[in-house]
């Protein structure tokens, strides 16, 4: 059966609350809907969110990279053939892993509707919830301890607190935080490139003696300095997880050979879809390095698409999957239950999104 059209859709949700790291504070969420149908009317739904500070990729970069280079390349192809059109969509163009990763994720959907079983079975896995963290904007104390006051009674059990954007306040916010939820729950502390590398080890052994008791820190020096995170690992009381540092199969490698970090935060909008996120998975797993499955500030499409993949990876121990939870409505029909802590994947067929998100604007087909 070949795939005969590939359409793109945009759409914008207000945030309940504005999201603020070290590098930025986003007030709306951004989505780019991709449909991918074949020639007897079967479609998949895929999304992506532009996030140039991270992927480099723009609203107009997506976009440009679906009309000019994706959708030449893969529409008429046999849908069949299923893994020669995920590697030329992935060889299509360089980079670019936000637009691949949408319709990598639209081509999915449609590989499980045929197999008639939900996304997280195709994949191998058994249970069709998974817990997700909450993320803490990089706010004021007070405000931060309200919005963790708000989180544990809504039943998280785990934080990811934003740092980096006030250094000399931050071993002492987070001890403030855990001064105020216990010990019961798990601070996981998210510098977003935030430190260097000497300011990382300094402000990690800070919350040690502050007892702040946290869990990992995540991606705290920037980006392409892998001596610098491999200093903070060797140097810090706690498991260093990179992000922002690992894209790609090279990048894991990378990671893995010079043992840079101890664990790898796994986005499907970084890699470039499912089927490069499962060869990290496979990578990260056969050298028993637990992973976080994360994303961007997306929607319910391509965050219930990457709950079904950590639904199914035995290697995943963290979700950060809070993207639709953060938002004040939910524009789609179907696919995963967002409420609370625990995502609900159901057992429809594919990931369960009906179709475009109400109010969405077709804007290339």
């Amino acid at each position: 059966m070949k795939i005969s059209s590939i359409e793109l859709a945009s759409y914008q949700v207000k945030l309940k609350k504005p999201f603020i790291t070290s590098v930025r504070r986003v007030d709306w969420l951004e989505g780019l809907v991709v449909k991918v149908e074949l020639a007897d009317g079967t479609f998949g739904i895929g999304e992506s969110a532009p996030t140039a500070l991270v992927t480099g990729d723009t609203k107009g970069g997506i976009v440009a990279a679906i009309d000019e280079a994706i959708r030449p390349a893969i529409v008429g192809m046999d849908f069949d053939c299923f893994e020669e059109v995920t590697t030329r969509l992935s060889n299509c163009i360089l980079h670019n892993t936000s637009a691949k990763s949408a319709v990598d994720i639209a081509l999915y959907d449609i590989f499980a509707k045929r197999c008639s079983m939900p996304l997280y079975k195709l994949l191998g896995g058994s249970s069709n919830q998974i817990e997700t963290d909450i993320t803490i904007s990089a706010t004021p104390l007070e405000q931060t301890l309200q919005d963790c006051r708000e989180a544990i009674g809504e039943g998280y059990t785990i934080l990811k607190v934003k740092t980096g954007k006030d250094k000399a306040a931050d071993a002492a916010r987070v001890a403030a935080i855990r001064k105020e939820v216990g010990a019961g729950i798990k601070i996981l502390v998210d510098a977003n490139q935030g430190y260097s590398p000497k300011e990382a080890v300094s402000i990690i052994n800070k919350m040690q003696e502050l007892n702040a008791d946290v869990y990992l820190l995540e991606q705290p020096v920037n980006s392409k300095d892998f001596e610098g995170l491999k200093y903070v690992s060797e140097n810090s009381y706690v498991p260093i997880l990179a992000d922002e540092a690992v894209f790609s199969l090279r990048d894991a490698i990378r990671l893995i050979t010079g043992r840079i970090a101890d664990m790898a935060n796994i986005k499907l909008d970084k890699c470039g879809g499912i089927a490069q996120a499962v060869k990290l998975r496979d990578l990260f797993g056969e050298y028993g390095i637990d992973c976080m499955v994360g994303c961007m500030l997306e929607g319910a499409a391509s965050v219930g698409a990457a709950a079904h993949f950590a639904a199914a990876t035995r290697v995943v121990t963290l979700a950060d999957l809070d993207g639709p939870l953060l938002c004040e409505s939910n524009p789609f029909d179907g696919g995963a239950a967002f409420s609370g802590p625990i995502i609900r994947l159901g057992n429809a067929p594919g990931t369960g999104i009906k179709g475009f998100p109400k109010g969405s604007l077709i804007i290339s087909y």
